[in-house]
């Protein structure tokens, strides 16, 4: 039987996922998505291959069980914002971009948001099977209730309104991505954008 890492098996599979995680975004800093294999990935994070297929039967099922876990924190973060129904939802929809952008400065998220990252992002399942439909459920949410205040204009399809906000913060996050110290002024200028496009 293999040793185990940690106290337990369940602190043992949270090393191994950190560890893939990790070695994932190292490959992904040194060459394409297309050209990673399981061998490249065991072999980063310390693994036989083997023990690898016990964690994601393929690379695209490791990505995707890598970002759910990665992005869980973001996404329970928007929902608790967006759950304010309360609070104007200008101010609320600010807040989301900047929790959003943060997230993307994230280790383990990075990887899906550095600019050449398209083949990585378009292997990721949409609808409720996807890593961010929480997220986005959540910011339609916003929208809704901005609409419905007459806050924001009613623009008629609010996933299409959602999904071309999401294309100004992927813009964002690849900013900030190639320039950290951009953080603040990404932040700013994608609140502002944002914020343009929806209100009265």
């Amino acid at each position: 039987m293999p040793r185990i890492r940690g106290t337990s098996i369940t602190e043992h599979h949270e090393m191994v996922w950190a560890d893939l995680a990790e070695a994932m975004r190292q490959l992904l800093l040194e060459r394409d998505y297309e050209s990673i294999t399981m061998g490249h990935i065991a072999a980063r994070a310390g693994l036989a291959r083997n023990t690898l297929y016990n964690y994601a039967g393929d690379k695209s099922a490791l990505v995707l069980a890598l970002t759910h876990r990665a992005a869980q924190p973001m996404i329970e973060r928007v929902a608790a914002i967006a759950a304010r129904s309360g609070e104007p939802a200008p101010g609320r929809m600010a807040e989301i971009v900047g929790a959003v952008l943060e997230a993307s400065t994230d280790q383990a998220l990075q990887p899906m948001f550095r600019p050449g990252s398209g083949p990585l992002v378009d292997q990721m399942p949409k609808g409720p099977e996807g890593p961010f439909h929480a997220l986005v459920t959540a910011v339609e949410s916003v929208v809704r209730d901005g609409i419905a205040r007459g806050e924001f204009r009613d623009l008629g399809d609010v996933p299409l309104t959602v999904e071309l906000l999401a294309g100004a913060m992927r813009a964002g996050a690849e900013r900030i991505g190639r320039d950290p110290d951009a953080f603040s002024a990404t932040v700013t200028a994608a609140r502002a954008v944002i914020l343009a496009s929806l209100r009265r």
